[in-house]
């Protein structure tokens, strides 16, 4: 049976279901406590920290947790108020209570504790080295799925047959969720024109808008009308009141783009690569292809855990198997070269069809939003899945890193409108 996918979905490129179960509706996120998010980390971190600063272990481990607050703003926020520099290995979504751990290159005058409304950030101790994105194993979730179909729950047995099929897309969050405007921006500075990059910043609207922010955003589209936005622009539009203040001074439209912190700024090239891969990723579902087992000519991660992804290598037909290698997408990038595996021969079509090669993505006017590209796992990999809640319910599950929990959860649901269910 075939679902029909969302059109804020088929936007991100997610144009396909990978699961025959029909869903149990519902909404996430109404609480911040009903979606909880626990960073996994190698354990060898924690093997030689120490409690004190010495010459050896100079460098600090905070837990940052935080709720209604993503990432990127908790850092922020945590830099203006109280000067401290922080630096994550994962990012977070707003809408959960979240744990995470973070480090930072100021080794003098460390606080021990900052507390505000939406941030607790404790020291754990100091280490030899500073915290590495290599050490980030997983994200384990609780989940609260509230006003589901009661008469579907007693079937999620189904689905959990299904869960190894579902493939590794990148979620909403990573698009701007509702907006869905963040790979849109990096098509544009991805293709040099970076004018239309910031009007799609300033002026994008989608059917989710409010009648004040289509209002405002139908306002942006002409410079003169700055000045008096710049005293209306909401507390959410701070990316928005950046770019209008560098216009204001007479910032050509690079260093406009260059007053957005350097995190975000990254996010819109990654995005727009986030969905080459997912409209990949979909053709080779509709083609039938098995993400779970490779095929000679493909790239394979060795599985060096139950989290742990290895080095990658060619797939070899005679000593691989489910058990020891899991496929490997190469990422759209400047050192991309298709080779004679599925998924890459997939993406070369895929980036054909968008009007890009390889090499646009070294962007020489703005280096450093320059992406080589990367590896990705085709399947989600979830693993550890249970129901821990019937009756309200509650499920518990671990995913690699860069893995969306809300990858597994539209295949569980099925949403009619993934935004108004709370994605």
């Amino acid at each position: 049976m075939e679902f029909p996918v969302p059109i804020i979905d088929q936007k991100a490129g997610m144009n396909c279901y990978c699961t025959s179960f029909k869903g149990v509706g519902g909404l996430i996120k109404q609480q911040a406590d009903e979606f909880r998010v626990s960073e996994i980390i190698d354990p060898a971190v924690f093997n030689d920290l120490s409690s004190v600063q010495d010459q050896l272990h100079r460098y600090p481990l905070y837990i940052l947790e935080k709720s209604n607050i993503d990432s990127n703003h908790a850092i922020w926020q945590i830099k203006k108020r109280f000067g401290i520099p922080l630096k994550v290995i994962g990012l977070k979504d707003a809408k959960a209570i979240t744990k995470q751990y973070a480090t930072t290159e100021q080794l003098k005058n460390i606080p021990r504790e900052i507390r505000t409304d939406q941030i607790f950030l404790t020291l754990k101790g100091f280490s030899r080295k500073p915290l590495a994105k290599a050490s980030l194993l997983g994200n384990e979730f609780t989940i609260i799925i509230s006003s589901s179909s009661s008469s579907n729950q007693l079937d999620i047995s189904t689905f959990e047959r299904e869960i190894k099929n579902i493939a590794n897309f990148y979620g909403l969050q990573r698009f701007g969720s509702e907006r869905s405007v963040t790979h849109l921006v990096g098509r544009e500075i991805v293709r040099r024109n970076f004018k239309n990059a910031v009007e799609l910043l300033l002026c994008y609207t989608s059917e989710y808008d409010s009648k004040t922010s289509r209002e405002i955003r139908e306002k942006s589209r002409d410079p003169h009308n700055y000045p008096r936005l710049l005293k209306l622009l909401p507390r959410g539009m701070d990316i928005e009141c950046q770019l209008m203040s560098a216009i204001l001074q007479g910032k050509d439209v690079i260093h406009a783009l260059r007053v957005i912190p350097i995190n975000m700024r990254r996010l819109f090239v990654q995005a727009y690569q986030a969905y080459i891969f997912n409209i990949s990723l979909s053709t080779a579902i509709r083609n039938g292809e098995n993400l779970l087992k490779g095929k000679e000519g493909d790239l394979c991660f060795e599985i060096g855990g139950p989290l742990i992804f290895g080095k990658i290598r060619k797939f070899n037909s005679i000593s691989d198997s489910e058990a020891n290698a899991v496929p490997a997408i190469k990422l759209a990038g400047y050192s991309f070269q298709a080779g004679k595996g599925r998924f890459e021969l997939i993406t070369k079509d895929t980036m054909q069809d968008e009007g890009v090669v390889a090499r646009d993505f070294y962007i020489k006017e703005m280096q450093e939003l320059s992406s080589q590209g990367g590896f990705r796992q085709a399947p989600l990999w979830c693993r550890d899945f249970s129901v821990i809640d019937k009756t309200m319910l509650t499920l518990s599950f671990r995913l690699p890193k860069g893995s969306y929990a809300t990858t597994l959860l539209r295949e569980l649901m099925k949403p009619f409108d993934p935004i108004k269910s709370g994605f």
